[in-house]
């Protein structure tokens, strides 16, 4: 484990609020911003320290060593900066989403855009297997990207397991967990939970992410540790099949209103210029700019720490 200084821990903090900003966008996956930002591997390893076997080191060695062997300090700090986000920035998000999608999805765009190229630039060596698995991931998450919604569904048992799927999605760079809710129906009556503070759907949910979260992580854990640079070229093909879902401007060919809220079932990428009288088009290029320097902008200042 890492010997961290208090300021060390309040940036996995703020990289937590970045992960958790990104995961309430229905298109955008955290463990993108937890790869980009140098923590994803780190991650994946502590939870998947959390098992059975942390009993008995409580019994024999104590809490405090049984906290050091997750990790505890990291998670918490992480998952304390992801619920902060979520909880804050999930009204403004949702604001930008029906009010400025093209300018939100243009800085998204190039964000994911570029780590692409950072995840990629991870692979060590280039096979015709990597670039087979590279092909496969992106056309898996380009196919995802088109299902259609579902309509919007309450049933506990089905958030449990709305829960459980989308955690995965949201551990995995370039497919978001919250689009994985949009499709299962249930992104609304979750979204909606939060504003309002309904304990007993945070608390259903929360418990299938956890059980979807523990499960998941050891294979993924295992993949790194036995076929790393496969790994590597799924979750690239991944983050590459995604940009059909983030592309910013999009025909809106079928909606379904819930209440006061109304959710996009169908569209289609249309080029900007289909637009008439779209005076964003300019602040939505800077935008994108500045999403896909930021992730090279991040990772010069990583190297020189």
């Amino acid at each position: 484990m890492q010997v961290r200084r208090l300021a060390d821990y309040i940036i996995i903090t703020l990289k937590g609020m970045a992960m958790g900003a990104a995961d309430v966008v229905p298109g955008v996956s955290g463990g993108t911003i937890a790869f980009i930002s140098g923590i994803y591997e780190e991650l994946i390893s502590s939870i998947n320290t959390i098992n059975p076997s942390l009993i008995q080191v409580v019994r024999k060695e104590g809490i405090k060593s049984a906290w050091n062997k997750i990790n505890g300090n990291f998670l918490l700090s992480l998952f304390l900066g992801i619920f902060i986000s979520v909880f804050s920035l999930a009204k403004f998000l949702s604001w930008l989403l029906d009010n400025k999608p093209v300018l939100l999805w243009s800085f998204f765009f190039g964000l994911v855009l570029a780590s692409i190229f950072f995840v990629g630039k991870e692979i060590t060596r280039w096979t015709l297997g990597t670039v087979v698995i590279l092909l496969f991931g992106a056309a898996l998450a380009y196919f995802i990207t088109e299902l259609p919604a579902s309509e919007n569904i309450d049933s506990l048992p089905y958030l449990f397991m709305s829960g459980a799927l989308a955690i995965c999605a949201m551990i995995l760079p370039g497919i978001s967990g919250a689009f994985i809710l949009v499709l299962l129906g249930s992104y609304k009556t979750i979204l909606d939970a939060v504003h309002e503070r309904d304990i007993k759907i945070i608390l259903t949910v929360g418990l299938g992410a956890i059980l979807g979260l523990l499960s998941f992580a050891r294979l993924l854990k295992w993949m790194f540790n036995h076929y790393k640079n496969l790994t590597l070229a799924l979750l690239t093909g991944f983050i590459l099949g995604s940009l059909n879902k983030i592309w910013p401007w999009k025909k809106v060919l079928e909606t379904k209103t819930f209440g006061d809220k109304t959710i996009v079932v169908d569209d289609i990428n249309v080029w900007p210029s289909a637009f008439e009288g779209d005076n964003q088009l300019i602040l939505a290029i800077i935008l994108a700019i500045i999403g896909f320097s930021l992730i090279f902008i991040l990772e010069r200042v990583a190297s020189k720490k």
